[in-house]
């Protein structure tokens, strides 16, 4: 049992905004805070931002019972959560810029005895630098009074509100006593088990998942690419060999993306780099996967009856959600648009009602409805499997030059 009654929730994301809602939706006073107008307004109204299913029945009722506010200070609170991201920089190294500001916001709002929990998927020792700078900024405190502990979100977007409760949780203390005021914290909500460790092993912890996961997708992307050159179907290649009671092969796709898988493994490569060289070397492939789909794209164009139009299907990281973070079709589109400029491409993507910076103002893009783009493109790419490009019937696609990246029409 808690005896936490104020959480301030910094960061109100894809991981942030959920946990808050959540939280509060359990009697818990949750200060929301982030430095984007557009989410602090849209949560002081009861609504969300972007789309993550049930989510939005959660921030209305959380609202209108008061346990739920949203604004740009960070205020004081028994607990903090730091749900802001972790890009990698050029040398894709971590960027912790982003939790280190957070915690120089947080660190003149502490009176002691406070938790402060990172959530934001981090490479190790991170969580500990946090504490470092908390510290350094406030040393009428230590780690006697100042209690900071790592828990790693582990949900799938789509599913997040689910998978909050259900799932198991890592909760890494740099004290032990940290980790036990964490643990009971999330037992407010999290039916499921709940592991105490380190915080330095709770970090690597995520990033072992999300590197295990880059791995297998990669095996699969490299059968795809060996399956096209040799002439056979690599779905039903897949579906034969998985039959095997001990074979498991993931679906490939167009190439990885997200704000975990993408960049995660990273972190343990620059943590790490001579000696995780097959984490790279998947990282590698799957990057490399978006310029295969492209090069089969501008085959494509150069056909005898290609009529001057290419229709991209999806734009999210995943299926059935708004989420473009490290999308491999954002890349996939911008390097078309730039190899192929007499070319036009119809992006659809049912989940955005405008393009994204890195594509508006393309000449040769535009965003259209999905019966838009097959009715007027010759060429199809399907790089995104949401349930609506599932429901087009086949007609649809009579005499269409269909790259399917997603085993969507087979």
């Amino acid at each position: 049992m808690t005896s936490i009654k104020e959480v301030a929730v910094v960061g109100l994301g894809y991981i942030g905004l959920p946990t808050a809602a959540i939280l509060a939706s359990k009697g818990i006073i949750v200060k929301g805070v982030d430095v984007t107008p557009r989410t602090v307004d849209a949560v002081n109204r009861g609504e969300v931002p972007f789309v993550e299913p049930a989510l939005g029945d959660f921030v209305a009722a959380a609202v209108a019972n008061g346990t739920l506010s949203a604004s740009f200070d960070t205020p004081s609170a028994d607990a903090f959560i730091v749900a802001v991201p972790t890009p990698f920089n050029a040398d894709r190294s971590a960027n912790l810029s982003y939790i280190e500001a957070a915690a120089d916001k947080i660190a003149p709002q502490l009176r002691g005895n406070e938790l402060v929990i990172l959530e934001s998927t981090s490479p190790p020792g991170a969580t500990q630098h946090m504490a470092d700078r908390i510290l350094a900024a406030r040393p009428d405190l230590d780690s006697s009074t100042l209690h900071v502990a790592h828990c790693p979100e582990r949900v799938l977007p789509g599913r997040v509100m689910e998978e909050l409760v259900t799932n198991d949780r890592i909760v890494g203390g740099i004290t032990p006593e940290a980790a036990q005021m964490a643990k009971d914290l999330y037992s407010v909500f999290c039916e499921a088990e709940i592991l105490v460790t380190d915080a330095t092993t709770a970090e690597m912890a995520k990033l072992v998942e999300n590197s295990y996961r880059d791995v297998n997708i990669a095996f699969a992307n490299e059968l795809s690419v060996i399956s096209d050159k040799v002439g056979i179907d690599v779905w039903e290649l897949i579906e034969l060999a998985n039959h095997h009671p001990r074979v498991n092969i993931l679906q490939p796709g167009p190439g990885v993306g997200g704000h975990c898988i993408a960049v995660d493994p990273w972190f343990i490569v620059a943590a790490a780099p001579e000696e995780s060289k097959l984490i790279r070397q998947a990282r590698e492939t799957n990057d490399a996967k978006p310029s295969w789909v492209v090069d089969k794209v501008i085959k494509s164009t150069e056909t005898p009856g290609f009529n001057g139009k290419v229709a991209v299907l999806g734009l999210a990281f995943k299926a059935n959600i708004d989420d473009l973070r490290e999308s491999p079709s954002i890349a996939i589109a911008r390097s078309l648009a730039e190899k192929a400029p007499g070319v036009e491409f119809l992006l659809v993507e049912p989940h955005i009602e405008s393009l994204p910076a890195t594509l508006a103002g393309i000449n040769n893009v535009k965003l259209v409805n999905t019966d838009a783009g097959l009715a007027e493109a010759s060429t199809i790419v399907v790089l995104v499997d949401h349930d609506q490009f599932k429901a087009v019937p086949a007609t649809a696609l009579a005499g269409k030059d269909v790259i399917d990246t997603r085993g969507l029409w087979r």
